[in-house]
């Protein structure tokens, strides 16, 4: 989400407030299913990596973490997404974070088309973050796991579960644009599509479903959902799979055509400030924001889980819990051979 600060807020709270007011609450699911463990452990991460070297870490990232909160609430949900973008493309290693060179031809993963909408404060984090880590522990704490603890504190401070964070990533030397679009998910991406992704990462059927749940908050620029309202799959016709009372208000928000490109629409739109559960409960109730998230509740690999998740906050915090663990662990890197302890987030060392 690409835009100003100040013309995000305003657009964000007013089509917010008007959604809250024109949406009735969606029902609840009262069908069960069970999730799988799909908790992997990885003996390459400790939660006690930084307990003598950097005893305070996650003190000094928390009280950058809950002032951004207060400051930018926007930056929470900017930083999960961050934290996915990173771990999809080259691992989580804190390549997300690395500036392109002025007047290279190559452009690092931030400035690909399909991150073009990363916001800002995601990025503010981590830089304030990583300044005062090193003021303190100077040379020894990865960019990457910052980035990984910082998500956590963004969830817990919207209302979601508080988890360790395993440490002893670290930061990538490699950030390549062409490496974004095949492994990120598209907001139109089947379950096919998002599963054969996934499990490329090595995450389950129900890690997909799971780590979707992070749409409990945050937004989406209408670009990303239009299709939905005018024309889905080339038929001229809106998406029947979507609510005729929130068609009806992403439309008044989102024309065809001419429209401002700064609206964003939340991804629920049911609570969309608080991290809880009412994601999937959207989900039954046809009032997915994207096609890719109303497809977990239409296909029966996927539904069952939805309304599982729907019904539990608790087994849904549960899972998200473990399946951000699971999910930190992919791709990362250790020791000087393939990583490094970057000073500034934005350059590596060793170019």
């Amino acid at each position: 989400m690409a835009v100003s600060s100040s013309s995000a807020s305003s657009s964000i709270f007013v089509f917010t407030c008007f959604l809250i007011v024109f949406l009735l609450t969606p029902y609840p699911s009262n069908c069960a299913a069970k999730l799988s463990n799909t908790t992997r452990k990885t003996r390459q991460l400790s939660v006690d990596y930084y307990a003598k070297s950097c005893p305070q870490l996650e003190q000094l990232i928390g009280s950058v973490t809950s002032q951004q909160f207060k400051e930018e609430p926007v930056s929470g949900p900017a930083t999960i997404r961050l934290f996915f973008h990173d771990c999809f493309v080259e691992g989580c290693d804190a390549s997300i974070l690395i500036s392109s060179k002025p007047g290279s031809k190559m452009l690092a993963e931030k400035d690909a088309e399909d991150n073009k909408d990363l916001r800002a404060e995601g990025f503010e984090t981590i830089s304030k973050a990583k300044v005062l880590v090193e003021s303190k522990c100077p040379g020894v704490v990865s960019c990457a796991d910052i980035l990984a603890i910082a998500a956590r504190d963004y969830v817990h401070l919207a209302g979601g579960p508080y988890y360790q964070v395993k440490k002893g990533r670290w930061d990538g030397r490699i950030s390549m644009a062409s490496s974004v679009p095949s492994n990120i998910p598209r907001a139109n991406s089947t379950v096919d599509e998002l599963l054969k992704l996934f499990n490329s990462k090595g995450l389950a059927l129900e890690d997909l479903v799971v780590l979707s749940g992070a749409h409990t908050i945050g937004f989406a620029h209408c670009d990303n959902f239009i299709s939905r309202l005018y024309d889905y799959h080339g038929t001229k016709q809106p998406d029947p799979a979507i609510d005729p009372r929130l068609l009806k208000a992403l439309r008044m928000s989102c024309p065809h055509f001419g429209g401002n490109k700064d609206i964003v629409a939340p991804f629920d739109v049911t609570t969309p400030f608080l991290f809880d559960h009412a994601y999937y409960g959207n989900l039954i109730g046809k009032l997915g924001l994207l096609a890719s998230d109303q497809a977990l509740f239409l296909d029966p690999r996927t539904k069952s889980i939805v309304q599982t998740l729907a019904k539990d906050k608790q087994k849904f915090f549960q899972a998200f819990a473990a399946a951000m663990d699971k999910m930190g662990s992919i791709g990362v890197k250790r020791g000087g051979t393939h990583g490094e302890k970057r000073k500034e987030c934005s350059s590596i060392l060793l170019s």
